[in-house]
């Protein structure tokens, strides 16, 4: 079955640095768009960051451009997110999410904490 596996996730301090790692399998990696999504505290799910199949181009959320950067390895199954410069509301569960021609995958979540 498909499997979506989120890692890399913790506390960090302002300012802080993460990379998160989604290592896929079950699926043909390259024939999915990946995508980092977000659901903080009280707050509804929200995209972060996508790119597509072959990472030929990457799109961000507002709060997060300039910072985070998204890349994948299809050779590796593998998608990651570098967040840099993290600020307190950063924090929140990261979820890996596969969509493809036919079907979209999420991945269980792992825990970012940007506190003091």
């Amino acid at each position: 079955q498909v499997q979506l596996v989120e890692s890399g996730g913790g506390l960090v301090q302002p300012g802080g640095s993460l990379r998160l790692s989604c290592l896929a399998s079950g699926l043909t990696f390259r024939q999915y768009r990946m995508s980092w999504y977000r659901q903080g505290p009280g707050k509804e799910r929200e995209l972060v960051a996508t790119i597509t199949n072959f990472g030929g181009l990457t799109n961000y959320g507002d709060s997060v451009n300039g910072r985070f950067t998204i890349s994948r390895d299809n050779a590796k199954n593998t998608v990651w997110l570098q967040m840099n410069s993290l600020k307190p509301e950063d924090t929140a569960v990261y979820y890996c999410n596969a969509n493809g021609p036919l079907n979209s995958y999420w991945g269980q979540g792992t825990q970012v904490t940007v506190s003091k």
